[in-house]
């Protein structure tokens, strides 16, 4: 068994079913984008950071052609394990996603989901995504908005952390050598810019349900907490819940939205 290299090998195994995005909803917004795109059978998709492949099975079950690149093989495994084998319009590869090992102007769409901080020169990664892009082509720098009611049961997660010994989040992650605003970026090169929400849905969760999640670590702010403090915290916390909630049974639900900013060139 392989012994994972970074967080997200780590929690490959539990990433979809702990995110709010949905394979019903991925499907509606494949509809919005292929329409957002003037798609076309042969409209070709790269996703840098495509992890476990929910925002693009879509696109390759409909038979697109689908580029995933990502540092987490764990993480591509998952995606892998979603299919009965790999088709012929997907191809996935295991690199470091802020570098793009592909001729210029070979695709329609560039996809990315929440990943851009990740990247330690945005500038760089930025110029890349422009010449891998074809004439024409499409920028998409997408996110999930979290929940709001799941946002507010972090931040009493993080408030209690925060009385215990945190780690400093790693390294690679805080070194940015070259951090931009993409908008303006993008359009002093000469992009037009459209904002679309792909989709708004309600979220809804017990707090028993949320608990599990941060108890399995399956965000990075549970990593930020030593592994011998961790169950300390978590019991403070489930403690915090049952008063603050009322119950674990208590549900909490909330508006989430897949919102993109669309960049194509004047």
């Amino acid at each position: 068994m392989r012994k994972p290299n970074n967080y997200y090998d780590k929690i490959a195994h539990l990433y979809d079913q702990t995110r709010w995005l949905t394979e019903s909803i991925a499907e509606e917004v494949t509809d919005f984008i292929l329409e957002l795109v003037n798609a076309t059978p042969e409209t070709s998709f790269l996703e840098p950071g495509v992890g476990t492949g929910l925002n693009v099975l879509p696109f390759v079950k409909r038979g697109h052609s689908v580029t995933g690149i990502d540092v987490s093989p764990e993480m591509l495994d998952q995606f892998k394990q979603k299919l009965d084998k790999i088709p012929p319009n997907l191809k996935l590869i295991n690199a470091d996603a802020s570098q793009l090992p592909f001729s210029d102007q070979s695709f329609d769409v560039v996809l990315t989901v929440h990943m851009l901080h990740t990247i330690s020169s945005q500038k760089m990664f930025v110029d890349e995504i422009i010449r891998v892009l074809k004439p024409q082509g499409f920028y998409l720098n997408a996110q999930w908005i979290t929940p709001p009611a799941r946002m507010e049961f972090e931040r009493y997660f993080r408030d209690i952390a925060t009385k215990y010994e945190v780690k400093e989040a790693p390294k690679k992650v805080k070194k940015v050598i070259e951090q931009i605003n993409t908008e303006d970026y993008l359009l002093n090169k000469g992009y037009q810019s459209n904002y679309v929400i792909a989709k708004e849905w309600t979220v809804s969760n017990t707090v028993g349900e949320l608990l599990g999640f941060l108890k399995s670590r399956a965000y990075g702010l549970c990593w930020l907490v030593s592994d011998e403090i961790f169950p300390h915290v978590m019991s403070e916390f489930e403690e915090f819940c049952i008063e603050h909630y009322g119950s674990l049974t208590t549900e909490l639900s909330s508006q989430a939205k897949f919102e993109i900013w669309s960049y194509t060139a004047s």
